[in-house]
């Protein structure tokens, strides 16, 4: 008998593609799974037998050390893979080496890309259900998910929030998919950063743009915050690290001016000092350290429902009653 259809389709490479009610849905089935994680054994057979590739092209901690955390709380087999060590490098393609792992029986791909789309070009052409770990300047669905949970978990909405990105919109996937989920979900979105590093015609997307951040941080209810993409600049976006913590950096003098409490988020790493000061990420409304714990519940999720797992489900399968 064939398992039951995925309820938000055979892969997921990013939340344009998904409805409002599919992005719900993972968020939901993130709900029981949280618990998971506070348990004594933290594991549940949902996965047992499933094999899962984690294909990494570009170096990440955070995803990656989630993604595994997730998947063997699910009780799947894991092979970690890194474009260092694999046939990539002596001249392969991401396709054939993908069809390869195919050849050994692997039920899913979790892959990170510096290419645009190569989740989506791996996607059309292998069966086994790709996750999207990042992928260039496109999407990054699972980052964009866990900052979704976290807003609804200390929000307790998402619909009629002032949600302001803040900081390298030019070169962050992050912020595309975070667009994204918020509109889907209600929420007003605004973008913030200097004008060279924002993407040209953004807000053709739907978002509102602010040029100085004291009136982002007056317009919005939570800033998500952004670190300046060294790796990915070629050019001088910036005039110094010093005179961007000057202009554009989190302060708790600039959150004082507020007047009221705000909701901080960050997707890591930070660069304290330049896009986030030490005090502001350390302080009382700094939920951090919150999205990477709900970032392992978000994935587990996501994988659940990919394997065919139903929302309805999940409280089963939490207990350890495979779905």
């Amino acid at each position: 008998m064939n398992p039951p259809a995925s309820p938000i389709g055979k892969d997921l490479v990013g939340l344009e593609p998904l409805s409002r009610q599919q992005i719900l849905t993972i968020l939901d089935t993130a709900e029981p799974f949280k618990e998971i994680s506070e348990r004594r054994i933290k594991k549940v057979p949902v996965l047992r037998g499933k094999t899962i590739v984690n294909l990494f092209f570009e170096a990440s901690t955070r995803t990656r050390v989630s993604f595994e955390f997730a998947e063997k709380r699910l009780s799947a087999d894991t092979v970690n893979i890194s474009a260092s060590g694999s046939s990539v490098v002596k001249g392969e393609t991401l396709v054939d080496t993908a069809r390869n792992l195919e050849a050994m029986r692997i039920d899913m791909v979790v892959i990170r890309h510096g290419s645009s789309g190569a989740a989506r070009f791996l996607a059309e052409r292998i069966p086994s259900n790709v996750v999207n770990a990042g992928d260039g300047r496109h999407e990054h669905p699972t980052q964009a998910l866990l900052d979704l949970l976290t807003i609804r978990d200390h929000m307790g909405r998402i619909e009629g929030l002032r949600v302001c990105i803040v900081g390298d919109i030019l070169h962050s996937r992050v912020a595309r998919s975070n667009i994204y989920g918020l509109l889907k979900l209600g929420a007003e979105v605004a973008v913030c950063g200097p004008p060279t590093l924002l993407p040209y015609a953004i807000q053709e997307l739907g978002v509102q743009v602010f040029t100085r951040v004291e009136d982002a941080i007056a317009w919005a209810d939570v800033l998500n915050v952004l670190r300046l993409q060294l790796e990915r600049m070629h050019g001088g976006y910036v005039p110094s690290l010093r005179e961007y913590n000057r202009v554009w950096g989190i302060t708790n003098q600039r959150l004082e001016a507020a007047g009221r409490d705000l909701l901080i988020l960050h997707p890591g790493p930070m660069n304290r000092g330049v896009e986030i000061d030490s005090d502001v990420a350390d302080g009382p409304h700094s939920v951090i350290l919150n999205q990477v714990t709900n970032g392992v519940a978000v994935r587990m999720a996501v994988l659940y429902l990919l394997a065919g797992g139903q929302p309805e489900r999940a409280e089963a399968a939490k207990e350890g009653v495979e779905a």
